[in-house]
């Protein structure tokens, strides 16, 4: 009610109080409202023909009586509660029968939300209930400006004639000063303008409001020009009018404007005061003119105005703008010498600039007397400029304090501010520190918070995570890492680091997982943290899940050291797993790996022994294209020896159709194993290749073999069997006996 008349103002105290039983308090709103009203029930609400119900005292704890709820209060809670219906406003009248302006007021006063102080003030006039008074209009047009329902405190204004209420100057001053806190510039003006067409008289208050609206806007060209007016009206400018066209051209950098009404301000008799001082001073220091800032400072202590809070803190943010720390210094000591305590503007301009200069232990100092006084800053984003300054500096104990003065304070940490002590401790090897901090932030879960500013950088977390993989920590990492994988981070490094230290500490599973993570979401993989996971699957004893992991690592586009090949195709063999031992071998040739060839023989013996012949020959095929031919002499001697005769016979076969160095010795040993075996027409059927290749020709069974195709009816193999050993015979002069050449196909 600032903008009411004097002359109604005893006429407002004496309607604030018709229904009050404790009349300490001014306006009902003001009170706290009852936990048990607000709960009830409005169906349990006495009727409202039973008005003494509503004057029951109930009885607390202690024997002490809770004050009757009020009407007003009771509507208002019915407003919040409910939709805004016939059959509330049905409920309203039969809880009031009679309205008086007083009562409109308070509910007005006391409504939650401005749809609910439009909805009722319409409804009571609309209704016949009441007709609204001057104040009840002054009330709804302040809670519309608030709200910035504009349209609707505009009409409610512009239609108080139809209703038999006058204007005056406050209602508009209010509207005036809305459209300004909207940013609605022109409807001011409008506004402003229509004051004279609509014949309300215009004051230095009206003017000092529309100023204040105009120049908040940088209007300072506008503002130059009704002042003029205004003076052409014959209002004078008081000392407020100076200050707020001061203010307003110093916002919008003019400075020789304001230079000029400073000086015609002195010129009509007009005194400074500490505010015109104040306001001066900001301007000076705004453009850093700090020699003319001190001269209006000490203009202002001769005048015998003694400076505020505000006067020592503008001065000393016009120092730290122009990096002159010292002098910071000497203003801050005198203010507290003259018994001006500093304010949370103050502390907040101080300690960045004290930073900036490298003034570590002086902002150190003034932080403890900044939480000693339990003021929290108007910017919370010095704090994070402390602890770099501090740590800067190598005082991490007083960067630490920086964190538990932010806690002593009750202002949020954040996890960057978490961030830099820790990457600082990490760098100082004090580990154990920096590990308690890791601690907090992860139970505490503030990595998580939504409202966090100020991220923790890799910089931070990465030598955590290491030190902790490498110090058999992993699982505590982990779970800070998926904490910071909820807020998007990938870091490559963080994520190699895991699965090193899982590795390391033999939970290969633990480690995979991770690497499946970073196959999901497209998070390149070191070879090392590769390397590291298939030695713990060979330490586990669990070969399969290494050759999975040397699958990946193959996959990924880096190259396995020939000593990882060695090491899985091993344990897969000695654990059995010769077909994928084979695999391995295949995938080590394909990548040009030509080494440990004498662990590539076993495996292919260990093929052929087993019927695996196909992937057997198709692995010698794949040696001989890469220029590892294997021995096949050695395979057919033990595949015969051991009685594997088709073994020998389909890798027989295999050499001569590639026209292999195979020994006569062998040709014979598989020649008489298949003869031993019965298997006669396989004999004969490989004989007959042997020879056309010239291979052999005076084979010592080759007449038993004869023998036993006539005994099984087989005559006509056995006859053209017999017809080349004749023509062999005849032709073993002239041939030269020993070992064929035969060129390897390539």
């Amino acid at each position: 009610m600032a903008f009411v008349s004097l002359s109604k103002s005893h006429q407002l105290k004496r309607r604030i109080y018709p229904r009050f039983s404790n009349p300490l308090h001014f306006f009902s709103t003001t009170q706290d409202q009852d936990p048990t009203s607000v709960s009830q029930d409005l169906n349990n609400a006495p009727p409202p023909q039973e008005e003494p119900v509503l004057n029951i005292q109930r009885t607390l704890r202690g024997g002490k009586t809770r004050n009757p709820e009020k009407v007003e209060d009771i509507i208002c809670r019915m407003m919040e509660n409910r939709a805004w219906t016939t059959r509330l406003q049905n409920s309203i009248r039969a809880l009031v029968p009679q309205f008086d302006h007083s009562l409109v007021y308070n509910v007005l006063h006391g409504a939650k939300n401005s749809d609910h102080a439009l909805q009722f003030f319409r409804w009571v006039e609309r209704a016949g209930l009441i007709r609204h008074d001057r104040e009840a209009h002054m009330k709804i047009i302040q809670i519309l400006g608030r709200a910035s329902k504009l349209n609707h405190a505009r009409c409610i204004l512009l239609d108080m004639p139809k209703k038999g209420v006058e204007w005056d100057e406050d209602l508009f001053v209010v509207l005036i000063d809305s459209y300004g806190k909207a940013g609605i510039v022109q409807e001011a003006v409008k506004m402003f303008q229509k004051m004279k067409e609509l014949g309300v008289n215009r004051t230095i208050k009206s003017y000092d409001t529309f100023f204040k609206v105009i120049l908040r806007r940088g209007r300072y060209m506008m503002a130059k020009r009704y002042f003029n007016k205004m003076l052409d009206e014959g209002i004078e400018p008081t000392r407020h009018t100076y200050n707020i066209m001061l203010w307003g051209f110093f916002l919008s950098l003019r400075l020789d404007t304001a230079i000029r009404f400073y000086e015609d301000m002195k010129t009509r008799g007009i005194s400074p005061d500490v505010v015109t001082y104040n306001t001066m001073i900001n301007g000076y220091s705004r453009f850093k003119r700090m020699e003319e800032a001190e001269k209006l400072f000490v203009e202002m202590k001769g005048n015998n105005l003694a400076p505020t809070v505000i006067s020592y803190t503008t001065l000393i943010k016009g120092y730290v703008a122009v990096e002159q720390v010292d002098d910071v210094l000497r203003l801050f000591e005198e203010m507290k010498s003259f018994g001006i305590k500093p304010n949370a503007t103050t502390y907040s301009t101080l300690l960045p600039g004290l930073c900036d200069a490298g003034k570590t232990t002086e902002a150190k100092i003034i932080l403890k007397e900044m939480v000693e006084r339990y003021i929290a800053p108007k910017d919370n984003s010095i704090f994070i400029k402390l602890l770099n300054s501090q740590c800067k500096s190598g005082d991490l104990n007083a960067a630490a304090d920086v964190l538990k003065a932010m806690i002593r304070l009750s202002i949020p940490t954040e996890a960057g501010h978490y961030g830099v002590l820790i990457e600082n401790f990490c760098q100082a090897n004090e580990f154990d520190r920096a590990i308690k901090l890791l601690d907090k932030l992860v139970e505490k879960e503030i990595v998580l918070r939504p409202e966090n500013s100020l991220e923790m950088e890799a910089s931070a977390f990465n030598p955590m995570i290491q030190y902790l993989c490498h110090h058999g920590q992993t699982g505590k990492a982990e779970v800070f890492f998926r904490q910071l994988m909820k807020k998007g981070v990938l870091d490559t490094t963080a994520f190699n680091n895991l699965i090193r230290g899982h590795a390391k500490e033999g939970n290969p599973g633990l480690a995979f997982e991770i690497l499946k993570i970073m196959g999901r979401r497209g998070v390149p993989k070191d070879a090392d943290a590769y390397k590291l996971l298939i030695e713990s699957y060979l330490r586990k004893g669990e070969p399969a899940d290494a050759k999975t992991a040397l699958d990946s690592m193959i996959e990924d586009g880096h190259l396995p050291e020939s000593g990882i090949f060695k090491s899985v195709m091993e344990s897969l063999f000695e654990d059995g797993r010769i077909q994928t031992a084979s695999r391995v071998m295949k995938s080590m040739v394909e990548k040009e790996v030509k080494e440990h060839m004498d662990l590539v023989a076993k495996i292919l013996e260990a093929l052929l022994m087993r019927g695996h012949v196909e992937e057997a020959l198709g692995r010698i095929e794949l040696l001989m294209q890469n220029g590892c031919a294997p021995n096949l002499d050695s395979f057919l001697s033990i595949l015969s020896e051991k009685g594997k005769t088709i073994a020998a016979l389909k890798l027989l076969d295999f050499g001569l159709e590639r026209d292999c160095n195979i020994d006569f010795s062998s040709y014979e040993k598989v020649l008489d194993a298949l003869l031993a075996a019965g298997k006669t027409l396989n004999a004969y059927s490989i004989l007959c290749k042997i020879m056309e290749k010239g291979g052999i020709n005076n084979w010592s069974s080759l007449e038993v073999l004869i023998k036993s195709l006539n005994q099984e009816g087989n005559t006509k193999q056995a006859d053209i069997l017999a017809r080349m050993l004749k023509g062999g015979e005849a032709a073993s002069g002239s041939k030269k006996k020993g070992k064929k050449q035969a060129t390897v196909a390539s």
